[in-house]
């Protein structure tokens, strides 16, 4: 308790056309059991915060809603967190049982329990439940908290869905009931998840509502009661498909219809059961309908059929493909190393030229080739890359050339693995004589004219990445500008590597984050394709801290392309044919 609060906003809506977040994601679900109880008349009205530790200090990230009188809550709320891998993120869950007055977590409210661990613990073990304790290591009674993670591979997308129901029975003496649906997923180990409980609606009646935003596809809220009325319609909402049927059409839903009351002690009212696949009938002008049944009237009245209907009015799919759905789907991202071998580098056989070979320290082109290779091989399934040198005289004739195979090999310039490409490398410096000038456009157009081939066959097969190593600022830039215009429009992306201690301020206007850049006739690349950094900013750092700033930008931007050619995943996760979600018609 007393922890820092950060300001709530709320959760942006999800939009297929706006680009696609590209971290990973991981949602998680809490419940508790054996709460204590704080309240003399009735149970505790238990809310959990999320808070995550950031330089030492514990600031809030989400708060659930407010359960009333239950002591077993199964929260609504949905938190979302961004995942690092590279990152130990401490998360401490604390269980307030909330007195409506100021805000949940205040002195007014009673702390009932808080429990602490790292999102990696949970990611790691998929369901995690501990105890929860008080002040000063005390145990919180038998109070316990589970947490249920599951990771967003990207963006799966979502499904907005519209019901309503029909004569539903009703629960009340003086007056009719107050309904709300609440949704729930059915895991494989016959577990049940809920997934969305339709939201708070002040006003009674089923007739046309104000107009609001839609809640995002997690958002949910305090039951929804469309009070006094046995033929409900509630508001529209958005869920994620991860979240509604793990992306997996079969998988059988439970949805239960309450009575709402106040104190927490909601009358059953119905149950049915449903799948995804069956709901997708609900699409265009058609619309499902379940009877809404009641296990215990079916057994002891005779002549009983229902205890009202439910009708699924609309849904609609939002599909949105993730960086991993493509890569998951076959797409291969083919690496082409492109080295500066103009003289400015110096005589590779001096020390202090930017070439040289020490056999106990790697140069700058090196540390740099292997450190961004080496992410890249994971996703390039024969392991072979091409190595591309310019600004250098290059036997047998010694002529000048800007886009020479580092092998010398004219037909083939792909080496065997990054070892391949270093020994290549290595190999070739005694045998060529280094020149100029700086011209890159050569190069990024001959990578260009294959990633234009690959474009034909209008499938998301091969995405290129060209990383370019050089020691000073390009000659070409005209022409380089025109280039990266016209490559912006094809399946690849340029990261440029500034070696040595060279002036690169003329280099930012390439990297296209301070603003568009556009050819010399002023046409506006179609999305941001290059990253520019100089190597010298990464020089006492890690190797991984360099790939992680130049690869950063890679999956959105191969998200953009393949969104802006509407191109879809190959296949979608083939070794498992059920978790294929229909495309909206």
């Amino acid at each position: 308790p007393g922890a820092h609060r950060a300001t709530m906003g709320e959760a942006p809506e999800p939009s297929p056309q706006a680009p696609l977040a590209v971290l990973s994601k991981v949602e998680l679900r809490v419940s508790c059991k054996h709460l204590l109880d704080r309240d003399t008349l009735n149970k505790s009205d238990p809310c959990v915060l999320l808070l995550m530790q950031s330089q030492g200090q514990w600031t809030e990230v989400d708060r659930s809603e407010v359960i009333k009188s239950n002591l077993n809550p199964v929260f609504a709320k949905i938190f979302t967190v961004d995942y690092y891998f590279e990152e130990v993120q401490k998360l401490r869950f604390e269980v307030y049982d909330s007195h409506g007055h100021a805000g949940v977590g205040t002195h007014d409210d009673d702390f009932l329990g808080g429990m602490e661990c790292t999102v990696g613990q949970i990611v790691a073990q998929k369901r995690v439940t501990k105890p929860l304790f008080l002040k000063y290591g005390k145990f919180a009674g038998k109070s316990t908290i589970t947490v249920i993670s599951e990771e967003i591979s990207g963006n799966n997308g979502y499904v907005e869905l519209a019901f309503r129901a029909k004569k539903l029975d009703d629960k009340d003496l003086f007056s009719k009931s107050d309904p709300f649906l609440e949704i729930y997923r059915i895991d494989d180990d016959r577990s049940e998840q809920l997934v969305y409980r339709t939201e708070v609606s002040p006003r009674a009646g089923s007739g046309p509502r104000p107009p609001r935003r839609l809640p995002g596809p997690t958002e949910p809220l305090a039951p929804q009661v469309v009070k006094n009325n046995l033929s409900p319609i509630w508001e529209p909402f958005k869920v994620s498909l991860n979240s509604l049927c793990s992306c997996e059409e079969k998988r059988k839903l439970r949805c239960v219809v309450w009575d709402y009351d106040s104190r927490g002690k909601h009358d059953f009212i119905g149950e049915f059961f449903t799948t995804f696949e069956e709901m997708q009938k609900a699409m265009g002008e058609n619309k499902v309908q379940w009877d809404c049944m009641n296990p215990k009237y079916k057994i002891k009245k005779r002549n009983y059929k229902n205890s009202g209907v439910v009708v699924l009015l609309d849904l609609k799919i939002h599909r949105v493909y993730s960086f991993l759905d493509y890569i998951m789907g076959g797409c291969q991202i083919h690496f082409t190393v492109a080295i500066d071998f103009t003289a400015s580098n110096g005589d590779p056989r001096n020390s202090c030229s930017l070439h040289y070979i020490n056999p106990y320290q790697p140069n700058e082109y090196l540390k740099a080739l292997v450190a961004v290779g080496e992410i890249c091989q994971d996703y390039d399934s024969d392991k072979k890359f091409s190595a591309l040198g310019f600004g250098a005289r290059i036997p047998p004739k010694y002529e000048v050339s800007h886009d020479f195979a580092i092998n010398f090999n004219p037909d083939n310039d792909e080496c065997e693995g990054i070892q391949g490409v270093v020994e290549s490398y290595q190999s070739c410096l005694p045998k060529i004589q280094l020149y100029g000038p700086t011209n890159v456009a050569p190069i990024i157009s001959k990578v260009a004219r294959v990633a234009a081939n690959e474009e034909q066959t209008k499938e998301a097969s091969q995405y290129f990445i060209l990383l370019i190593l050089t020691d000073g600022v390009v000659t070409d830039m005209a022409d380089t500008r025109e280039a990266i215009v016209r490559a912006s429009y094809l399946p690849m992306s340029i990261i440029i590597v500034g070696v040595g201690n060279a002036d690169f301020t003329d280099m930012q206007i390439l990297d296209g984050d301070d603003g568009i850049l556009r050819s010399p006739k002023g046409e506006p690349v179609l999305r941001d394709i290059v990253q520019f950094v100089p190597f010298r900013e990464f020089k006492n750092a890690s190797p991984t801290a360099l790939a992680k700033c130049v690869l950063a930008e890679v999956p959105k931007q191969v998200v953009e392309y393949y969104s802006y050619k509407a191109f879809p995943p190959r296949c979608p996760q083939p070794e498992t044919p059920d978790s294929n979600l229909s495309s909206p018609q």
